[in-house]
């Protein structure tokens, strides 16, 4: 059996006092960007507030958006940028900034591509909501792509020797001719400068920040969040003090499929829907095509009179998802032998529940869902027992809006003009996804970003 995989960060005597690239946030988009600046010739380090590497790219579970693929190609399907980027701009509402979205289109079959060449494989493919075609690449395994991703990522920065120290908190930038003082403080009060030449927030959005939730969504405190404890917003405070704006603030998304019945909310993928799950009210009927926007299937929850729905799925669909086996084991599935035991575990019509399934089984077998419109994760019919199902309702999960970037992750101030030397990518950055993220849309971005963010660091430090 292979030796199991273990990442030791730096020890914080090894911390230097100046680098090229001083990257903010140890997600994918923050390892993916130290990879790329290594690349280049650069001397990067990453900075973790939290004693946990990856940020909410742990969380992630559905698959990294790309189009014409290899993958694509080799599992017979054909796709395009252009409708890649249509129907992304349609998803969001057309309020994305076109130019961020032109290049993320063009650039993630790069992204999938580049991961590839560092043996991080992403060779199955699955559907999610608003898309048309199977785009979200994900491990042949099946298995959750977030984690998956982030241990590829921390193979490669341990083989590299990339310095990367958690539990360092940036507390402030200050901008000198020289380059960006990086006010850190480590452990119990201990403070400390380094000078990083260029500077890249990677720290994510602020899905798990109450301030900003207050300040620009008051009316979603109450909702609960997929985010981790640490996803607060600090990389939006230090790029307000030197000068940056921050756009669309108000855009965050609710995720239409959590289980909060528990202490914790626990996301469930939109893989589970993409290889053909339902959704079904406290009546035992479908109310949505499942494969709409986030946004679209949301709202449709939360106009039920529960406010929650089932997710309802049969064997197939828990083999092609691996993360339903963890949701079981920690207690989140329900399952029967048949469709009327399930609905009795439920407490819900036996009667409507079997028909509902029996009409499903019939729009699958014809391809055409006339009640609701669904067009994709209609691969296979829902009759192969134990039959299972997640109680779910909206939560919290992403935020759209943050600090102001252009295509090249150049921050820019409130004029618009470039703040030289400073960069961000990843959820921190806002515009690419308009007032809804299409699911898969968000490892693509960390990928994409966070490479084009090297790059362009590479070209500010060449100048």
């Amino acid at each position: 059996m292979p030796e199991k995989f273990v990442f030791t960060s730096n020890p914080i005597e090894q911390l230097e006092k100046e680098y090229d690239v001083v990257i903010i946030g140890s997600g994918s988009t923050g390892l993916t960007c130290a990879i790329q600046a290594y690349e280049l010739g650069l001397k990067p380090v990453i900075l973790e507030k939290m004693d946990k590497i990856g940020g909410n790219t742990n969380r992630a579970s559905s698959g990294m958006n790309a189009a014409e693929t290899e993958v694509q190609l080799a599992n017979g399907v054909v796709d395009s940028f252009a409708d890649f980027y249509k129907e992304t701009y349609q998803g969001g509402g057309k309020l994305n900034n076109q130019e961020m979205l032109e290049y993320f289109a063009t650039h993630t079959a790069l992204a999938v591509e580049w991961l590839s060449s560092h043996e991080i494989e992403l060779t199955d493919l699955t559907v999610t909501g608003g898309m048309s075609k199977k785009r979200a690449h994900r491990p042949a395994s099946t298995a959750p792509v977030g984690a998956y991703l982030i241990k590829g990522l921390l193979r490669i920065i341990q083989k590299a020797s990339i310095p990367l120290f958690t539990q360092v908190k940036v507390e402030h930038l200050k901008k000198q001719p020289s380059g960006t003082q990086v006010a850190i403080s480590i452990g119990e009060g201990v403070q400390k400068t380094i000078v990083g030449r260029s500077i890249v927030i990677a720290t994510g959005g602020f899905g798990a920040g109450s301030e900003w939730i207050k300040k620009y969504r008051p009316e979603l405190l109450n909702y609960k969040t997929t985010n981790h404890s640490g996803a607060t917003g600090d990389g939006l405070l230090m790029a307000q003090e030197i000068g940056a704006e921050l756009i669309q603030m108000e855009m965050i998304q609710i995720h239409p499929t959590v289980q909060q019945d528990t202490p914790h909310a626990y996301l469930i993928g939109e893989t589970v829907r993409g290889e053909g799950a339902i959704l079904v009210s406290n009546e035992g009927k479908r109310f949505v095509d499942e494969l709409n926007t986030r946004k679209v299937v949301s709202r449709a929850i939360t106009s039920l009179p529960e406010k929650s729905a089932y997710l309802i799925f049969d064997e197939k669909v828990r083999n092609r998802v691996k993360a339903i086996e963890f949701y079981n084991h920690i207690g989140l599935v329900e399952s029967a032998a048949t469709v009327a035991e399930l609905a009795e575990v439920l407490k819900i019509d036996k009667q409507n529940l079997t028909s509902t399934l029996a009409e499903w089984n019939k729009a699958v077998t014809t391809k055409s869902d006339t009640e609701f419109g669904r067009k994709t994760g209609m691969n296979n019919k829902l009759d192969a027992g134990p039959f299972y199902a997640i109680h779910v309702a909206p939560a919290v999960h992403y935020t759209m809006g943050g600090i102001h970037v252009d295509e090249r992750t150049r921050v820019l101030d409130g004029n618009g003009y470039v703040i030289p030397g400073i960069f961000a990518a990843g959820e921190v950055a806002g515009g690419l996804h308009g007032n809804n993220r299409i699911g898969g849309n968000s490892i693509a971005e960390t990928v994409v970003f966070g490479r084009q963010a090297a790059q362009q660091a590479f070209v500010y430090l060449k100048k």
